[in-house]
């Protein structure tokens, strides 16, 4: 199995070969998720709502992301490893965004870092890229702008909104992103930008016309279920089987069924009359 780079990706847009990625935020699942071959894992700030139950992902820390980040980093071999930057660790200045995103990929073991947001954002991701931090970007429905966009509501259906958003897109390209997450927005507008792009587009919620797709995979696999969002397709019902499998061992321990003689230790008759004995 090829391990996944940067240029894998830009390569695969070039020979139109689709980009699979899926988030990720801890070993075990990285590493069922790299050996079935996926090619990037995300540790993204939807962690805070699938994984430590906030309302959204604004309360998502730098320190969260590279806790998580590293647990990734040791599952996975051959993904490429795509750290979120979450609220606020990249707004402030290009000095505090690179600091932020030097610590990702030095402590957290990321290969690259995820930003949100167009041209206002361009001078960080220019220097990001200048201390040669790989940069991957992300427009449309950006849910760290939740409250701006007063919730999480389709993005670009207006004809400003989408000039808006496919000028953004050519920005980001020009600046030097490596790829372009494509979030919530109509999948017509979606194939116009990744058309006008040489980089790749990673979908979600925004058809099949994008270059990739991504998904949270604490939805894909039935595991979240606050809210299904229309985009999500479910590929197991996880959460069902850990419900049940919880259920009967429940049941089995009040029982008296497990443990049974093949989940336990034995030891010598003899040494059990000398213990019995004194």
């Amino acid at each position: 199995m090829k391990n996944n780079t940067v240029k894998t990706f830009l390569d695969m847009k070039r020979n139109n070969e689709k980009i699979t990625m899926l988030t990720a935020y801890d070993y075990s699942t990285a590493q069922l998720l790299d050996e079935a071959g996926v090619n990037a894992l995300l540790v993204g700030d939807s962690l805070g709502m699938v994984v430590l139950g906030y309302p959204n992902t604004l309360q998502v820390t730098v320190d969260d992301i590279i806790h998580h980040s590293k647990a990734v980093a040791r599952g996975a071999t051959h993904a490429l490893i795509v750290a979120d930057m979450p609220f606020l660790s990249y707004h402030i200045s290009t000095e505090e965004t690179i600091r932020n995103a030097g610590r990702m990929i030095q402590e957290g073991n990321a290969h690259c870092v995820k930003l949100e947001g167009g041209k206002d954002i361009i001078p960080q991701i220019k220097g990001l890229i200048k201390a040669q931090i790989p940069v991957m970007g992300h427009i449309g429905l950006t849910p760290q702008s939740v409250h701006m966009f007063g919730g999480f509501r389709v993005q670009g259906k207006q004809e400003e909104d989408a000039k808006r958003l496919i000028e953004d897109a050519l920005l980001l390209e020009e600046a030097g992103v490596f790829a372009i997450v494509l979030e919530g927005i109509p999948a017509k507008l979606a194939q116009i930008i990744s058309k006008q792009l040489s980089i790749p587009t990673i979908g979600i919620g925004a058809g099949r016309h994008c270059d990739g797709q991504v998904l949270v995979v604490n939805d894909m696999l039935g595991i979240f279920s606050d809210f299904t969002p229309k985009f999500v397709k479910t590929y197991a019902n996880i959460k069902e089987d850990i419900s049940q499998g919880v259920t009967q061992y429940i049941a089995d321990v009040k029982d008296g069924s497990f443990p049974g003689a093949q989940h336990s230790f034995s030891i010598s008759e003899d040494i059990l009359e000398k213990l019995y004995g004194r």
